[in-house]
C-alpha cells in the first residue's frame, strides 16, 4: 500500500450518506482550488471502478469530442509517449477505456484492488487534463490518407463502420428534428466522415482547453476505496497541473445547464429516412417525445413505470398489441435520454416496409385507446413494485450500478448535492403507489398520447446501397487524381513521419519507476459451496453450509449445487444439455426458447392465458429468462431471480413452464412472426454474420448452437411458419418431443445462489419440480463441444470465404486454427500469457494494426472446449493489410527477431489477474463462476488460483514455443480457416490479396450457408430463390451472439 499522508483541507466534503436498500455508502467531495468533484461509492468487491466524466458540448459534427477520447491516450505532459498510460495500467492489474456520448466524455479505469488504482490514477488524470495533442497523433488517430489514396485513421474507421447504418441515420435525423441549430444535442459528437476529413489539430486543442478543465470534471469511484489516500493523491496531482490549466477562477459556462435550452415541439413531424440495404422487405420506426425535466425525480420515475406498463414485457399494452396479437413488428422497446428535457424513445423493429406509416399510426391509436379506457391499475401497481425490486437487485448484482446516476448528476444536477441525494432511498418511487388512476391517465396524456412527437420511418433502399458504393469509389478516385503520384507520395511520407514520432520508444526507467502492485488489496468475493442429491457424487464438502444442507436435506436425489452468498435475493438456474434433441428437431429450439415464457399454462388445475400468467410471474419475480449457457452454447438454462421469501414460488413457476405450458397455434405464430421479422435486421451486421458463417462452417448439425443460427433460421423458420399454418398438430407434436427430450430428471442440474441460511427448505422445496419425474435414472453427461464439430471444425485449415454485405462500409475477419483442448494442458498457461501479451492495449497487435488505422480492434479467442485458437479483426478498412501486419508480429516473436519485453510480460500476467477479477465482480457472478468451474468445465473451485501460479512460472522459451506451435499457424493458409465479411466494394481486392499469400477464398452469398435441416418447402415454390433475389450479389446476416456456437474462454 502506498504511503499515505494527511488529507489537506483543499477537498471539502459536500455530503456522505448510506443507501437504505443496498450496501453502498456515498461520499461527495469538491476541490476548493479547482472545483474538481469526486464521488466515492464504497461497496465490497475485487475491483475498483473509476469513471472520469466531463460534460462536453459542441455545436458541430466535427467529432472533436470523440477524437479526444482517443488522443488523450497518446501521452501527457510528464509522460510524453504513446501507450505509456496503458503499459503502466496493464502492469497494475488495470484496464482503461473511454466513451463519447452526446453530452459527455467518460474515461474509465478498472483495477483489481485499490493499490493498483491508486498508482495509476494521477498518471491517468494527467493524460486527460494535460495531454500532448500532437499533430502526429491527430494524423494517425483521427484521419489520414495513405500512399495508396485510401482513407484511414482510428476514429475515421470507427465512424465509417456506423455512419450509414439504419440506427445511426435514423438517430441523426431524429435529433435534427428535435433540436434546432445552436442546441448541442442536435449534433453527431462522434463525427461525420466528411467533417472528420476536414477537422484540424488546432480545433481539437481548442475544444480541449475549453471543456477539459478540473471544474468540469467529476471522478466517480466505486469499490473498496481508501479515502484519505485518494484525497492526498488528488491534492498532489492538482499541485502538478495548476500552471497548465486555465485559471481556476476564470469565468466558465457550465455546459448544457447554462446553455440555450431546447424549445418544446410545437408540431408532430413524421419523416422517412432511407438506409442502404439489399433486402427491402422490412424497416423500423423510431418515435421520440420530450419528457419531464431530469431534475423532476417524481415525474421521471413515473415515466419509468409508465414505460414498463406500456412496453416492458409481452403483456405491456404496446408490445402485446403490436407484436403478440397484430404481429406488425417484431419488438417494441424503449429507452430514455437523461437531459434537461428528457427524451423518451420507442423503437419498433421488423416492420414491413409498405406498412411503416400504418404501424406508426396504429402505435398512437393504441396510446390514445389506452388513456381513454380504465387503466389496469393492478398491473400498473405491479409494474411499480417490480421497478423497485429491480433497483434493489440491480444495486446488488451490478458492481457499477450507480455509475450512470452519478455521471448524470454531474452533468445536470444541482451542485449542492440535493439531486444526488435521491439515490439514498426509494421514497420517490414508493410515493407513486398513492397516485390515483386519474393522475396516471393525466400523466400519460401530457407526455405521450397527446404530446407532439417525431417519428422516423427507417426505409431500406437497395438503390442507396448501390449509390453509396458508386459515390465512394468516385470520391476516392477523384482524391487520387487530385493528389497525383507526388501528392500520394507526400501523404505517405507525412504518415510515416507521424508514425515514427508516435512510436518513439518509452524509456525503460520510466516504466520501472512503477512497480507491479501487490495483490493484498484484491479482495475476491468468497462463496461457500454445498451439494445435495446427485451433486454429492462430486465429493463431500466440509463446511457449515454443507452441514446445514445435510440437516435439512430430504431423500430428494435432484442434483443441486448451492453457492452461499450474503444476498437478499435468490437466483436459481436449471441447466440442461440439448445433445439428446434429435437433429431434425434442433432448429425447433429457437421457437421453443422464444415461446417458453410467452404461452398459456395450466396452474393449480386452471388454464391461464399467457397475459395472465406473465402478469402473475412478473409479480413474483425480479427477472426470468430461458437462454443458452452457461459457458457452453450446447447447454440451455432456465433462470429466475426472486426475493428470498419467494424461493419456493420460483420453483413452482419453473415446474409450471417446464411441464405445464400449453403449445397453441396462435402463440406459436406470434413467436415465429417475431423471429422472422428480425431476420432482415440481423442480416445487417458484419461482425455478427462473421460469427454466423463461422458457426455454419465449423459446427455440424449435431450442434444446437448452429441450429439456432440466423443462417439456419432464415430458411427453416419460413418453412416452419407455413407448416404451422397447414399442419399445426405436426409442429406441436414436434415441440412436445423437444420438451420430452429436454425435461427429464437425468438432464437437470440446479444452481441455487443465495443466503442459504435464510431458506426454510432449501432442498425439500424442489419436490415441486421432481414429483412427477422418474428420479431413478442416472445423471446424463453434459457432453463436449468437440463432439458437435464439423469435419472442418475438427481439422481447420484450407477453407476460406469472403461474404459481401451491403449494409457495412468496412471489413471483419476471423482466422481459426487448432488450439489446446484441455484446461490441464501443460502449454495452456504459456498460451494464455502469449495471447495476453499480444492483445495488450498498446501491445504488439494494437501498435501494428490499430496504431496504423487498419482496424478498430483485434483479439485472440481461445476455445478449450472446441480445441481452437482464433484471431479476430473488426471494423477494418482493409482486412488484408491488417492480416499482414498481425502476421509479421507473430512471426517476429516466433523466430526470435522480436524480443519479449520483460515489463510487458509482467503486464500480460497482470492482465490475466484482471481477467479473473472481471468474471466475478459481484456476489452473483462469483457464485456463477464457482458453479461453472466445478460443474460445467470440471476444473475445480480453485482453478483460477492454480492457473495464476502457473502463468507466473511461464518463461520466454515457453512463449517462443507456443508462438511457433500454436499462434503462428493461425496465419498460415494450410493450418487456418479464414472468414471475411466486407462491403461489396472491398471483395475483389481482398480476394486477390489473400490469394497471393496462399489462401483460396471463395466469394459466396449468405444463402450458400443456409441449412433447412431436412424441412422442405412446397413443391414448385423456391423460397431459397426468393432469398437470392433479396440479397443478389450481397448479403447481410446477423445472428444473436448466443447463437453462434462459439464456446470457451475469450
Amino acid at each position: 500500500m502506498p504511503a499515505m499522508k494527511e488529507a489537506q483541507p483543499r477537498f471539502k466534503t459536500i455530503q456522505q450518506f448510506k443507501t437504505d436498500y443496498a450496501p453502498a455508502i456515498f461520499s461527495q467531495y469538491e476541490s476548493t482550488r479547482t472545483g474538481m468533484r469526486v464521488v466515492v461509492v464504497d461497496q465490497k468487491g475485487p475491483k475498483v471502478y473509476g469513471y472520469f466524466a466531463l460534460a462536453t458540448e459542441i455545436l458541430d459534427d466535427s467529432g472533436a469530442p470523440h477524437t479526444l477520447e482517443h488522443l488523450c491516450f497518446m501521452g501527457s505532459k510528464s509522460y510524453k509517449y504513446k501507450g505509456v498510460l496503458d503499459k503502466l495500467a496493464t502492469r497494475a492489474y488495470s484496464s482503461t477505456n473511454a466513451w463519447t456520448a452526446t453530452d459527455h466524455t467518460a474515461y474509465t479505469l478498472e483495477t483489481a484492488g485499490w493499490e493498483g488504482f491508486a498508482q495509476i490514477l494521477p498518471v491517468y488524470l494527467e493524460h486527460v487534463l494535460v495531454p500532448t495533442l500532437t499533430d502526429a497523433g491527430c494524423l494517425t488517430e483521427v484521419y489520414h490518407v495513405d500512399g495508396s489514396g485510401n482513407d484511414a485513421g482510428v476514429v475515421y474507421s470507427e465512424m465509417q463502420g456506423v455512419q450509414n447504418t439504419a440506427s445511426e441515420l435514423m438517430d441523426v435525423e431524429a435529433r435534427r428534428v428535435l433540436y434546432p441549430e445552436g442546441i448541442g444535442f442536435r449534433y453527431e459528437t462522434g463525427g461525420m466522415m466528411h467533417a472528420l476529413r476536414k477537422l484540424t489539430a488546432d480545433r481539437i486543442r481548442e475544444f480541449h482547453r475549453e471543456m477539459y478543465q478540473p471544474k468540469n470534471l467529476c471522478l466517480v469511484l466505486i469499490g473498496e476505496v481508501y479515502h484519505t489516500d485518494l484525497l492526498s493523491i488528488l491534492d498532489e496531482f492538482e499541485d502538478s497541473i495548476l500552471e497548465d490549466i486555465p485559471p481556476p477562477d476564470a469565468p466558465f459556462k457550465r455546459p448544457w445547464v447554462e446553455s440555450k435550452q431546447a424549445p418544446a415541439l410545437n408540431e408532430t413531424i413524421v419523416k422517412k429516412v432511407t438506409f442502404p440495404e439489399e433486402d427491402e422487405t422490412t424497416g423500423e420506426i423510431s418515435i421520440g417525445f420530450f419528457g419531464p425535466d431530469c431534475d423532476d425525480h417524481k415525474l421521471t420515475t413515473a415515466m419509468d413505470v409508465v414505460l414498463s406498463y406500456l412496453a416492458g414485457s409481452s403483456v405491456g399494452v404496446l408490445e402485446n398489441t403490436l407484436v403478440e396479437k397484430e404481429q406488425v413488428c417484431s419488438t417494441v422497446w424503449y429507452n430514455t435520454d437523461v437531459r434537461p428535457k428528457t427524451v423518451v424513445w420507442f423503437t419498433l423493429t421488423g416492420v414491413e416496409t409498405e406498412k411503416l406509416q400504418a404501424v406508426n399510426d396504429r402505435f398512437f391509436e393504441i396510446l390514445r385507446e389506452t388513456v381513454s379506457k380504465p387503466l389496469d391499475m393492478e398491473y400498473l401497481s405491479e409494474c411499480l413494485k417490480r421497478f423497485i425490486r429491480q433497483i434493489k437487485y440491480g444495486s446488488e448484482d451490478s458492481a457499477n450500478f450507480f455509475a450512470d446516476v452519478v455521471i448524470q448528476d454531474h452533468l445536470f444536477g444541482k451542485r449542492n448535492g440535493l439531486d444526488l441525494r435521491e439515490v439514498e432511498n426509494l421514497n420517490t418511487a414508493e410515493g407513486l403507489a398513492h397516485w390515483t388512476e386519474g393522475e396516471w391517465q393525466s400523466f400519460l396524456r401530457q407526455w405521450l398520447s397527446d404530446a407532439h412527437h417525431v417519428s422516423i420511418l427507417g426505409t431500406p433502399s437497395a438503390e442507396m446501397s448501390e449509390r453509396l458504393d458508386v459515390e465512394e469509389k468516385a470520391r476516392v478516385e477523384a482524391l487520387k487524381e487530385r493528389l497525383g503520384e507526388d501528392g500520394l507520395r507526400q501523404k505517405q511520407e507525412e504518415l510515416d513521419a507521424a508514425k515514427a514520432e508516435n512510436d518513439e520508444e518509452i524509456p525503460e526507467p520510466l516504466l520501472k519507476k512503477f512497480e507491479v502492485p501487490g495483490t493484498d488489496s484484491i479482495h475476491f468475493i468468497p462463496t461457500t459451496t454445498a451439494r445435495s442429491g446427485l451433486a454429492k457424487d462430486m465429493g463431500r464438502l466440509d463446511n457449515g453450509i454443507q452441514d446445514l444442507i445435510d440437516k435439512k436435506a430430504s431423500e430428494l436425489p435432484l442434483f443441486i449445487h448451492f453457492e452461499h452468498i450474503p444476498s437478499n435475493f435468490v437466483s436459481i438456474t436449471l441447466v440442461m444439455t440439448s445433445s439428446s434433441v434429435p437433429v431434425k428437431l434442433k432448429p425447433l429450439l429457437s421457437l421453443f426458447i422464444s415461446n417458453f415464457f410467452n404461452t398459456p399454462v395450466t396452474r393449480d388445475g386452471k388454464k391461464l392465458d399467457f397475459e395472465e400468467a406473465t402478469q402473475l410471474l412478473e409479480g413474483d419475480t425480479v427477472g426470468y429468462s430461458f437462454e443458452p449457457g452457461p459457458s457452453n452454447s450446447e447447454l440451455l438454462q432456465v433462470r429466475f431471480q426472486v426475493e428470498s421469501d419467494k424461493y419456493e414460488t420460483a420453483i413452482r413457476w419453473m415446474k409450471t413452464y417446464l411441464f405445464d405450458s400449453i403449445f397453441e397455434k396462435t402463440r406459436l405464430q406470434a413467436s415465429l412472426a417475431k423471429m422472422l421479422a428480425d431476420i432482415p435486421e440481423e442480416k445487417r451486421s458484419g461482425s455478427q454474420m462473421l460469427r454466423a458463417v463461422d458457426s455454419m462452417v465449423h459446427f455440424s448439425q449435431l450442434s444446437s448452437g448452429r441450429a439456432r443460427n440466423t443462417l439456419s433460421k432464415a430458411l427453416y423458420l419460413k418453412r416452419l411458419s407455413r407448416l404451422l399454418e397447414e399442419n399445426p398438430d405436426k409442429v406441436i407434436a414436434d415441440l412436445e418431443s423437444v420438451r420430452k427430450t429436454l425435461c427429464r430428471f437425468s438432464n437437470f442440474r440446479v444452481l441455487v445462489a443465495s443466503n442459504v441460511e435464510t431458506l426454510p427448505d432449501p432442498v425439500a422445496a424442489w419436490q415441486h419440480l421432481t414429483t412427477p419425474l422418474d428420479t431413478n435414472t442416472p445423471l446424463e453427461s453434459l457432453g463436449k463441444v468437440r463432439d458437435v464439430l464439423s469435419e472442418r471444425g475438427q481439422n481447420p485449415g484450407g477453407t476460406s470465404y469472403i461474404v459481401p454485405i451491403s449494409a457495412i462500409d468496412s471489413s471483419y475477419a476471423l482466422l481459426t486454427s487448432r488450439g489446446l483442448d484441455s484446461y490441464t494442458h501443460p502449454k495452456l498457461p504459456a498460451l494464455m500469457v502469449a495471447t495476453s501479451y499480444l492483445d495488450a492495449v498498446e501491445g504488439p497487435m494494437w501498435g501494428a494494426v490499430r496504431g496504423n488505422g487498419l482496424a478498430y480492434g483485434t483479439n485472440f479467442l481461445r476455445s478449450v472446449e472446441a480445441g481452437w485458437l482464433s484471431f479476430n479483426f473488426y471494423r477494418s478498412p482493409d482486412a488484408f493489410k491488417a492480416f499482414q501486419l498481425a502476421r509479421e508480429q507473430v512471426e517476429g516473436y516466433a523466430n526470435g527477431s522480436k524480443k519479449f519485453d520483460e515489463l510487458a510480460l509482467e503486464g500480460a500476467i497482470s492482465s490475466i489477474v484482471m481477467g479473473f477479477a472481471d468474471t466475478q465482480p459481484t456476489m452473483g457472478s462469483a457464485a456463477t463462476v464457482s458453479f461453472i468451474n466445478q460443474v460445467i468445465t470440471e476444473v475445480g473451485k480453485d482453478f483460477n488460483d492454480e492457473m495464476l501460479k502457473n502463468v507466473r512460472a511461464v518463461t520466454v522459451e515457453h512463449l517462443k514455443e507456443v508462438m511457433e506451435e500454436l499462434v503462428l499457424p493461425i496465419f498460415r493458409p494450410e493450418s487456418a480457416d479464414l472468414i471475411v465479411t466486407c462491403a461489396p466494394i472491398m471483395q475483389e481486392a481482398l480476394l486477390k490479396n489473400f490469394e497471393e499469400v496462399g489462401f483460396r477464398p471463395k466469394i459466396q452469398p449468405l444463402t450458400t450457408f443456409y441449412d433447412d435441416y431436412g424441412l422442405k418447402g412446397i413443391e414448385g415454390e423456391d423460397d431459397l430463390e426468393e432469398e437470392d433475389e433479396d440479397e443478389d450479389e450481397d448479403e447481410e446476416d446477423g445472428e444473436d451472439g448466443d447463437e453462434c456456437g462459439e464456446d470457451g474462454e475469450a
